[in-house]
């Protein structure tokens, strides 16, 4: 099992947050449903009392932006995702943004697949977080038609623990284990592409808890 650890820093602003002193993560594994564009992927994660404080960094291209606002379809664009888990027992959150930093975000307790769509338990996190959730992206807010030349692009996030608080009771937030996963994607980008920090196995489906790694959360 992949394992990542958390290092807990002094509170900052998400635009002063210092992420060369995280462990470096890199996304890697590649579906082989991917088509021969496979960007690079970095990302960096740190806590403090408060919050996550999250930095992707993608050496990309055929970057595209479409979809713009909170709980649109962001995964069709050029999009990192982060899936968290705070206890074994309880569900997970996905937080699926687009290089223009739109955010798409459930709380998910089933994720089986339904015929007509969805998943077999969860709820779109209500609205009210996202005003606590910040981003910030060096793209602007729409990116159509696609950049074909060779793109870097940043994002950083910083997740309010009060935020796990609210769905699944109160979070351990130091000296512990969570659950997560790491994601790039472009579905509906002209060179469609999978990639994940920990291995994703059977299907394309990156909605396996069981295929998480270790937050290790210092």
């Amino acid at each position: 099992m992949k394992r990542y650890a958390v290092r807990r820093v002094a509170p900052a602003s998400l635009a002063r947050m210092d992420f060369s002193v995280a462990e470096e993560g890199f996304i890697d594994c590649v579906r082989p449903e991917s088509s021969e564009h496979h960007p690079q992927v970095e990302f960096r994660l740190l806590h403090d009392a408060q919050a996550f404080y999250l930095a992707f960094k993608v050496y990309d291209r055929y970057v595209r932006v479409a979809h713009a606002g909170f709980q649109s379809k962001v995964y069709l664009d050029s999009c990192v995702e982060f899936f968290v888990k705070p206890f074994a027992d309880r569900g997970y959150f996905n937080f699926e943004m687009n290089a223009g930093g739109s955010l798409l975000l459930t709380y998910i307790e089933d994720p089986t697949r339904l015929p007509e769509g969805g998943f077999a338990k969860y709820r779109p996190v209500a609205e009210d977080w996202c005003d606590n959730i910040a981003i910030l992206t060096s793209l602007p807010p729409r990116v159509d038609p696609e950049r074909s030349e060779p793109t870097t692009w940043h994002l950083r996030c910083r997740i309010p623990f009060a935020l796990f608080d609210a769905y699944v009771g109160p979070v351990v937030r130091e000296a512990a284990t969570w659950h997560a996963n790491f994601y790039k994607c472009g579905d509906e980008t002209s060179h469609p592409h999978w990639l994940s920090w920990s291995p994703v196995t059977g299907a394309l489906n990156f909605h396996q808890p069981s295929c998480f790694g270790m937050l290790v959360l210092e």
